[in-house]
């Protein structure tokens, strides 16, 4: 990862205590492509699968992270407004998720930020074991504002 993004990567580890508790890690991160972990240690439930708490919170940061990992965060930040999750089988294993944003995307987006002071941007997202099965499935919609 080059230097900016490992900075950037540190800080969605550990910015949020409970996220820095969870473990999740930042697995790779490059112009709008980004790739997080949760690990299965730390975020077992009572009966032996990862915690449904964890899956969405893996799902909900990377709309944060996928949002820095393309846009200039001096100029505007990101905020979550809507997640649904549907849990598909039991998480017995590490997850990983991944998100990448078009350039055509981002310049939508930003045209929007640009125009509006904020855009919406949806995410439909895979949470993966280690075998590559969905273990969940997650829609999100974020919004992307201009700081002042």
């Amino acid at each position: 990862m080059e230097e900016h993004y490992k900075a950037v990567a540190a800080y969605l580890e550990s910015a949020i205590g409970i996220v820095k508790h969870m473990g999740l890690k930042v697995i790779s991160m490059k112009e709008r492509h980004v790739k997080l972990l949760m690990p299965l240690q730390k975020n077992v439930n009572h009966v032996g699968s990862m915690y449904a708490g964890s899956l969405f919170t893996l799902g909900e940061i990377m709309g944060g992270a996928i949002f820095v990992a393309s846009f200039d965060i001096g100029k505007y930040y990101p905020l979550v407004k809507e997640v649904q999750i549907r849990y598909r089988k039991p998480a017995l294993t590490d997850i990983t998720v991944e998100a990448t944003l078009t350039e055509d995307r981002i310049e939508q987006i930003l045209k929007a930020i640009e125009e509006k002071g904020k855009a919406d941007f949806n995410l439909d997202l895979e949470l993966l074991d280690a075998k590559g099965e969905v273990v969940s499935l997650m829609h999100g919609i974020w919004q992307g504002r201009e700081n002042k």
